[in-house]
């Protein structure tokens, strides 16, 4: 009896949990509502506004950083999402280190955004963290935001980055994959393109999008403080760091000065780089869209 009870408890706790999940500011972290140790950047892409009165569907797509270290209570808790799918856009070798750790039954999808890059994707980046001279010697004096700037541009003209976004959105376009979470290591860079592309495919307002991206820093930075703290104490840049472990406006917009620049429009982006259809694009936009309340 007393573990039946229990159960129910769990049961009735996870309900409501799941339940204050729907109603979190957009935008807001997941992974410190329900207790992550790990995942603090891991956040519903839902709530958000169009200009045309919408709102982006709650529950459905989760934008994240790394799920590594979870520990089995974390696991546990990551069930209340009821995910199906996990996209990892890492490349190889930051898969090779870190591992997702996530429910038995989620599918896990490996697409590797920087297969044909030259830039050093962040978790090579953050070794440079522990040389402080010569991170200063090949990272200062500004050279690390052009590098970055130039990142973002790649992920939308890099082969493997379009191969990449349109098995992602291709994929989200199928009900059958949903709920389900894209991420990178820092959930900030390659997430952040595809957040973006996304939610303006959608007609979030520019302002908007440029705000969820830039929310990464409240939650990323606070955990890397004393990392930032101690690379600046051994004599490197304390920018670096910064840049290494945050987002500024700049680069995101580099990714959308290349996106214009190529392709005029987002629709364009999506038809003439990733290969989806005005059809395939609708099909997003009634899966991930619903009437504002304010609307009816």
């Amino acid at each position: 009896m007393r573990t039946l009870a229990a159960l129910a408890l769990i049961m009735m706790t996870n309900v409501a949990m799941a339940d204050d999940l729907l109603h979190l500011e957009p935008g807001a972290s997941l992974g410190e509502a329900i207790g992550l140790s790990a995942t603090g950047n891991l956040r519903d892409l839902g709530g958000y506004e169009t200009s045309e009165d919408r709102t982006v569907v709650r529950g459905l797509l989760y934008r994240s950083n790394v799920f590594n270290p979870m520990s089995q209570d974390d696991i546990a808790k990551l069930r209340l999402l009821a995910l199906k799918t996990d996209y990892d856009l890492r490349t190889v070798q930051e898969i090779k280190i870190q591992p997702d750790q996530m429910p038995i039954r989620v599918q896990q999808v490996h697409l590797n955004v920087l297969a044909d890059g030259q830039s050093a994707a962040s978790a090579q980046l953050e070794a440079l963290l522990h040389d402080p001279k010569k991170a200063n010697a090949v990272l200062g004096g500004g050279r690390l935001e052009v590098h970055i700037k130039e990142g973002y541009r790649e992920f939308v003209s890099l082969p493997s980055a379009q191969r990449a976004y349109q098995e992602l959105f291709l994929s989200l376009a199928d009900k059958s994959n949903l709920p389900a979470v894209f991420h990178c290591t820092t959930g900030k860079d390659r997430t952040g393109w595809a957040a973006a592309a996304l939610l303006t495919l959608l007609g979030v307002p520019r302002e908007t999008v440029m705000a969820d991206y830039m929310r990464s820093n409240e939650y990323l930075l606070p955990d890397y403080r004393k990392t930032i703290q101690a690379f600046a104490a051994g004599g490197g840049e304390r920018g670096i760091a910064l840049a290494i472990f945050g987002v500024k406006r700049e680069y995101l917009e580099a990714a959308f000065d290349e996106m214009q620049r190529s392709y005029g429009t987002i629709e364009n982006y999506f038809s003439d780089g990733l290969g989806i259809d005005e059809d395939q694009q609708q099909v997003l936009r009634e899966i991930y869209l619903q009437d504002s309340p304010r609307a009816k």
